[in-house]
């Protein structure tokens, strides 16, 4: 795999490693841009096998840094639906085509993206999301486009959790439930020798990007932006639910 790339391709697959970092560490939905990127730079089945490694290392380094801030009540509510989730995406995955996973994920995340500002609108904001629901979605666009950040980042902003309590839940989230991917991703034939291979080459620069979210996340929690903060991943997750769509 890495052989056969240009040097445009391998470009854009090492700012997308760097933006596995950031997102781990600090604004979850930048992860949805690698997803973009990696479909890019290659077939979205064959990219979709490709990041999830890259993800798990953004995961376990994350959870280093926020594991004593996890909210473990929000994270039992949602992992059986997110199972649930991530079974039906597998079927989905074996059926459809490039076009239609990614049109159906930006889909779903624009309307979760709608519902959450929607109710906010209305002042329902501090109501607590279905963890049905977000959990089923979770783990859906997860196992389809590894675009699951997107989601649980409006999950946990609709539940009113603070920085730290935000990035600790989801850094636990994503680590369990990207490593129960694993098998049914080599099942589907998405990770193989020549993705593990490319996976090895891009490390560093989700380190990197790690080191430059900690940074960032010590900036807003200084200044209490926690508004910022959320805007961010409004923003982010909204600029790639379009990209998706496109």
């Amino acid at each position: 795999m890495v052989m056969g790339l240009g040097g445009a391709e391998l470009a854009a697959l090492a700012v997308a490693a760097v933006l596995v970092g950031v997102a781990k560490t600090a604004i979850g939905g930048v992860a949805s841009i690698t997803v973009a990127l990696f479909a890019m730079a290659l077939p979205a089945r064959e990219s979709s096998g490709a990041l999830l490694p890259l993800l798990i290392v953004g995961d376990l380094l994350a959870v280093a840094v926020y594991r004593r801030h996890a909210d473990w009540g929000a994270l039992l509510r949602l992992f059986p639906s997110v199972a649930a989730g991530i079974l039906v995406g597998t079927w989905f995955v074996s059926w459809v085509d490039d076009t239609v996973m990614r049109r159906t994920i930006g889909g779903v995340l624009l309307l979760v993206v709608a519902t959450h500002l929607w109710q906010r609108r209305r002042g329902e904001g501090a109501a607590r999301p279905p963890a049905l629901l977000f959990g089923l979605l979770a783990g859906f666009t997860t196992m389809v486009a590894n675009a699951g950040g997107a989601v649980m980042a409006v999950y946990l902003l609709a539940a009113g959790f603070p920085m730290l309590t935000f990035l600790g839940t989801a850094a636990w989230f994503f680590l369990i439930v990207n490593v129960f991917k694993v098998p049914f991703s080599a099942g589907l034939g998405l990770i193989t020798v020549d993705s593990l291979s490319l996976n090895a080459l891009l490390v560093p620069g989700v380190l990197l990007g790690a080191l430059l979210g900690r940074l960032l996340v010590r900036w807003l929690h200084r200044g209490d932006r926690q508004q910022l903060f959320q805007r961010l991943i409004i923003g982010f997750t909204v600029f790639s639910a379009l990209n998706l769509l496109r």
